[in-house]
């Protein structure tokens, strides 16, 4: 069973054989990029312009089973991503050692998922899994249709956090950046984890009673804020990284997702305190509130978690 799933995810001639080309790879082209995030970008605004216009912002448009099965599918091939590409890393690790003494740039496997030596080429099995975790890119913008058809909401935060994902993954393939197979493994873990979980709450299946999304969030940038100091010291200590003006230019990018999510975080927890200031004042001038207060704390949840989650 092991050995035929390292086959189809690892040692298949289609994934082994596989190349990053413009003139063979479906939507590798600077021209597709951005064709594709200015028609999202335009699609989005039209759509939350139009039901702005005809309908009150209360009012939610049923989707039924959609954003579920959406969940489920983006946390499934996220988890096959996962699981294909450490194959994939393993098997590369083992064949390209004798690559490594050449150059002199890298000696242990970690240093290999921080650096890739000098000269790589976008092309292999790690290269295969990069590639395909771009098209699923795609299949991530769909969220934003469906918060805007059931909440109305469209932030810049997220129109840039989605669009700007989709450009760095992209650049990944297109000049063989250092870091992305890690980035890849933290990225697909938290992604099954945190889709699974929305799938599961998708189907009516109590949800948990702190900001689960966020936090997972917050533990894929410090991950990544930490892997970022790893680059920089093999680049300088071993004598260059593979694809560095591409990891500086997503470093700013990161660092601008990174400022715009901070400023997320801080203003939900300041909403999230006020409103329990304001539960706690209507507790203390009511017995029968104190009691409902004391109920939902028993079960260790607060309104405002719920609420924020």
């Amino acid at each position: 069973m092991m050995q035929s799933l390292k086959y189809w995810l690892a040692e298949h001639p289609s994934i082994v054989n596989f190349r990053w080309s413009h003139t063979q790879s479906f939507g590798s082209t600077w021209s597709f990029l951005f064709a594709a995030i200015a028609v999202y970008i335009v699609a989005v605004i039209t759509l939350h312009s139009f039901l702005s216009l005809i309908l009150s912002k209360s009012r939610r448009i049923p989707l039924g089973p959609i954003p579920a099965i959406h969940s489920l599918c983006v946390s499934l091939i996220s988890a096959v991503i996962f699981v294909g590409i450490l194959y994939s890393a393993a098997a590369e690790i083992r064949d390209t050692r004798w690559f490594w003494r050449r150059t002199k740039t890298i000696s242990t496997p970690f240093q290999w998922f921080l650096c890739f030596p000098l000269g790589t080429r976008p092309s292999g099995r790690v290269f295969f899994w990069s590639y395909v975790f771009y098209l699923s890119r795609f299949l991530h913008l769909f969220r934003t249709f469906f918060t805007i058809l059931r909440h109305r909401k469209l932030t810049f935060f997220h129109l840039f956090n989605q669009s700007i994902l989709l450009w760095m993954s992209f650049l990944w393939l297109e000049f063989s950046q250092s870091f992305q197979v890690l980035a890849i493994l933290l990225a697909t873990l938290l992604y099954s984890v945190v889709y699974g979980y929305r799938f599961w709450t998708a189907i009516g299946l109590p949800s948990a009673c702190f900001p689960f999304v966020v936090n997972c969030q917050v533990v894929l940038l410090a991950c990544n804020l930490i892997s970022h100091f790893g680059v920089i010291f093999l680049h300088f200590l071993k004598g260059g990284c593979n694809g560095m003006r591409a990891w500086g230019f997503n470093s700013v990018l990161n660092g601008v997702i990174l400022i715009l999510f901070l400023n997320f975080y801080v203003k939900m927890h300041l909403r999230k305190k006020n409103v329990e200031d304001i539960d706690g004042n209507s507790n203390s001038s009511s017995s029968s509130s104190s009691s409902s207060s004391s109920s939902s704390s028993a079960h260790g949840c607060s309104r405002s978690d719920i609420k924020f989650e």
